[in-house]
Formats: C-alpha cells, sequence, structure tokens
C-alpha cells in the first residue's frame, strides 16, 4: 500500500494585523487562496516511524518535523500502525506560504482517508488548528476569508479562476518572529472583506500586506520585486504572508524581467 499526494501552498490576499491577544499572538483579517505549487508527500507500511526527506533542506529533526506531529497527533486516538513518511519539499521555508502546515493538513487529510479514521472536515481542522494557525486552511483548500489568529473561516465570494499568477522567492526566509516584530497592529478604517469586493484592478491602491511597511525598510529586495511585477504588467502584486514571497496576478502570463533569474519563480494559473 502506498499513498501519496501533493500539498499545495496558498497566497494571502491583503494581511490586517488588527491587535495583539491577550494570549499573545494576534488577531488577523486575510483572503486565503491556494496555489497549485507543491511539494511531493509519501506515506507506505514501516516497522517503525520513519521520516526521509529530499528536494529543499529541511532544518528540523523528527520530532519537531509537522509531518511527524500530525501523525503523533492522530496516533493519540487512533490505533494507527507505523509508517515511512517521505517528504519531497518543494515550496520554499520561510516564504509565507503556508507550506509546513499544508505538509501537515496533507498528512491529517492521508491518514484519515487510507486508514479509514471517518474523521469530519471539521474534526479534521480541530486537529490541525493544534498544528499550526493556518494549517486547517488547507484540510478544505478553498479561498476563506481567515479571522482571529487566522485559523476561524468565514466564506468568502472570490473567484481569480484563469487570472494567472507569478511567485517570487528571493532565497530570502524571514521569521515570523522578525515579521511581527516590525508591524503596528491597527484597525482599519475599511475591513478587508469590503475592499475585497471591489473589481481587482483596485487593489492596488486599497488592499495592503500589514507586514510590507516594515519588512521593506529591513528589505528594500522585496519592494524592488514588487515594483518589478508591477511594471510587468501586474494587476495587483503583494507580499504573502509574512514574506518573504511576492506574487503579481496578472491577465495573461508575463514577461518577467532578467533580475528575477537567481530567484525560485513559480508562474501558473489560479
Amino acid at each position: 500500500m502506498q499513498m501519496l499526494t501533493f500539498p499545495n501552498c496558498k497566497i494571502n490576499i491583503g494581511l490586517h494585523i488588527v491587535e495583539k491577544r491577550p494570549d499573545g499572538f494576534h488577531n488577523l483579517e486575510s483572503c486565503f487562496y491556494p496555489v497549485g505549487w507543491t511539494d511531493l508527500l509519501e506515506v507506505i507500511p514501516a516497522d517503525s516511524l520513519e521520516l526521509t526527506t529530499s528536494g529543499l533542506p529541511i532544518p528540523s529533526s523528527l520530532d519537531s518535523n509537522l509531518c511527524v506531529r500530525a501523525y503523533r497527533l492522530l496516533s493519540q486516538s487512533f490505533a494507527l500502525p507505523p509508517v515511512r513518511i517521505h517528504l519531497h519539499k518543494i515550496v520554499p521555508i520561510g516564504a509565507g506560504l503556508g507550506g509546513g502546515s499544508s505538509d501537515a493538513a496533507f498528512t491529517l487529510r492521508l491518514l484519515n482517508e487510507r486508514f479509514n479514521l471517518a474523521l469530519t472536515t471539521a474534526e479534521l481542522e480541530n486537529y490541525a488548528r493544534q498544528l499550526g494557525s493556518d494549517c486547517a486552511f488547507f484540510i478544505q483548500n478553498r479561498p476563506v476569508y481567515c479571522v482571529e489568529k487566522g485559523d476561524q473561516f468565514e466564506e468568502i465570494d472570490l473567484n481569480l479562476k484563469g487570472y494567472s499568477l507569478v511567485l517570487v522567492y528571493p532565497n530570502l526566509a524571514i521569521s515570523t518572529a522578525e515579521a511581527y516584530a516590525g508591524v503596528r497592529p491597527r484597525k482599519p478604517s475599511v475591513p478587508l472583506r469590503t475592499l475585497l469586493q471591489e473589481p481587482l484592478s483596485t487593489w492596488r491602491h486599497t488592499v495592503e500586506n500589514h507586514f510590507e511597511e516594515g519588512l521593506f525598510r529591513t528589505y528594500p529586495l522585496l519592494d524592488e520585486i514588487k515594483q518589478q511585477l508591477y511594471a510587468s504588467g501586474a494587476l495587483y502584486a503583494s507580499m504573502s504572508g509574512s514574506g518573504s514571497t511576492l506574487y503579481g496576478i496578472f491577465e495573461q502570463p508575463p514577461v518577467l524581467p532578467a533580475e528575477f533569474q537567481p530567484f525560485q519563480v513559480w508562474q501558473g494559473v489560479l
């Protein structure tokens, strides 16, 4: 029995850091949108729990790896057989794309399906929330409006199907702690949900990621990439999550500048 799946990443369309919570986290509002850049995750029977990796280096031990933590979390409730987890890492780490969270959520989904655990979507999301704030998004893996810690979801009527997307990762990992150190929580005068209902052509002037201000000061390259995406014809460009990936949404697949050649670039259709 072999189990194979392809955990995809996501982008944040707008990200408002609204306020700091009593538990030390932050309340935010954002739209999470799934993207087709994927890792590869395989689970096969084994004599004992194992983890192997390939692709991009993963700086974590067996105990701290999110896929292993997902397996062990379910093992507390179910008598799962031992497995070998192989993760081929393609989506950059520390990129604001939720790649590690996706790997964890897809591990939960895969184990639920293959071992007939009969967990509901809501139950899977509750397990995923124990692994990370945005893990639960990847259970349903569809556009949602996120509030609170980014782990509570509301419906949003947002369909970007057919638009071209370009992701540019400038080989710069930014930790969540570093990103939050440069942000000042503030309640926006207009909710992000309202701004996203306006035509995409207006987003350039209204839809912002609150992490950009501080990180662009520290890393001017990020702002340069954003402006190059606009110069290439993007209708909207932004940093995703807490960085450092920049993305552009285009009507047609663009011709990208030579300056992007040293970076990891993904192009596809939403």
